[in-house]
């Protein structure tokens, strides 16, 4: 087992790029692509698609950044199945900005494409939520693995809210089929609703705050 410093400051690094990358489908319109009658209004709301999928991509990877690093307050070491259930979430998340424009250039063409567009989203935040799941479950599986002052039954009993995300996420490659527009919309909704604390806990009731090890457990989001 090791401490998790390391596991830590390469995933801060992957997620960093895979938000930086999402900037990149923003491109600027280039006069020579402007219709007779098109002005720089006309081509900018054109792109309506592009910046709807950079806003929600761009809050679900913070989203994931923030639940990483609440998480693994609560960890004091990790074991090598960790490890890899942590690669293996980096490794969605790095492909987070392929399935974000692939959408955005197919969320307005309807049909199949835009549908199949939606679903390969949707599948790709299923899987985010899955291996995020499984991370959670794997890192807080034993207790020495814990920091000391941490509750492990607390943790444990907490494993439902942080594997649930999963169902919600299957129904949106459901509604893929159905719109893509409202697909994405529902996806802001879920960002936007895991972006708040929804357990009205207190994390007064701790020790001594001024000691990080003896900080109760941070309430984390379902992803």
């Amino acid at each position: 087992m090791t401490e998790t410093n390391r596991l830590e400051a390469f995933s801060d690094g992957v997620m960093a790029i895979a938000i930086t990358l999402l900037v990149l489908d923003l491109s600027v319109p280039a006069r020579s692509q402007l219709g007779r009658n098109e002005t720089l209004r006309h081509a900018l709301a054109q792109m309506w698609p592009n910046y709807a999928a950079y806003v929600v991509s761009f809050l679900i990877i913070g989203i994931i950044w923030m639940n990483h690093h609440s998480l693994f307050r609560m960890i004091a070491r990790v074991d090598r199945l960790t490890l890899f259930l942590n690669l293996l979430l980096l490794m969605v998340v790095s492909a987070i900005p392929f399935p974000t424009r692939l959408l955005a250039e197919y969320l307005t063409a309807g049909g199949p494409d835009s549908h199949l567009a939606a679903a390969v989203y949707s599948g790709t935040m299923l899987a985010m939520s899955l291996a995020f799941g499984a991370l959670f479950v794997s890192a807080t599986r034993r207790p020495d693995l814990l920091r000391p002052a941490v509750d492990h039954a607390v943790v444990r009993a907490s494993i439902p809210r942080f594997t649930g995300g999963g169902a919600v996420y299957a129904l949106t490659v459901v509604l893929a089929f159905i719109s893509a527009p409202v697909t994405l919309l529902a996806h802001f909704g879920l960002a936007v609703y895991y972006l708040f604390d929804h357990t009205g806990s207190d994390s007064s009731d701790s020790a001594d705050s001024s000691d990080p090890a003896s900080t109760p457990p941070p309430e984390l989001t379902v992803q």
